[in-house]
């Protein structure tokens, strides 16, 4: 029997410095009049947990294992970019995407006006349904101080086959 298996991932980025401005990309989308993020790629919180949460469900890494700060084409990458790249190896590993879900902690922007805008961003870069909520941390922390955004982030896959030339899926069963 192939049980679904879950993973974990966040993501944290500070806002840029006011004197090297950024545009803000969170959850897909751009977000017109808000500070961006710094970050080696876009900055993207949401998108990043997301792919994390992915890797750490198949077993497979991390973000700093596909797209760290070592590789320069990911440079600027946006996050749905790399969203999409990271679903497809997890399914390249032989897994298939149940959903992804993401609490995204920052005073700003306000995300509920946006909300079913950036699932339909994210779903499509991951191939699979993505939800996202937001709250704020109640002035505490560096959220809460406006310093930056933190995103936490859960994935379920399953396995449904053997990833090409990798060692056979465990089977679970009652007898020893």
């Amino acid at each position: 029997m192939n049980l679904p298996r879950t993973g974990i991932g966040i993501d944290i980025h500070a806002f840029a410095p006011l004197d090297d401005p950024a545009p803000l990309w969170l959850a897909g989308l751009l977000w017109e009049g808000e500070r961006g993020l710094s970050g080696h790629s876009d900055g993207d919180a949401v998108a990043h947990a997301a792919a994390d949460a992915l890797f750490s469900a198949a077993g497979v890494g991390d973000l700093g294992t596909h797209f760290g700060t070592d590789r320069p084409q990911y440079k600027g990458a946006s996050g749905v970019t790399l969203l999409a790249e990271a679903a497809r190896i997890v399914r390249d590993a032989g897994f298939e995407i149940g959903n992804v879900a993401v609490q995204f902690v920052g005073n700003r922007p306000k995300f509920s006006p946006r909300r079913v805008e950036a699932e339909a961003a994210l779903s499509a870069a991951a191939g699979a349904p993505v939800s996202v909520s937001a709250t704020t941390s109640d002035a505490l922390g560096f959220p809460g101080r406006g310093e930056g955004i933190a995103a936490m982030a859960t994935a379920l896959v399953v396995h449904t086959g053997n990833p090409a030339g990798g060692p056979p899926s465990v089977k679970l069963s009652a007898e020893r």
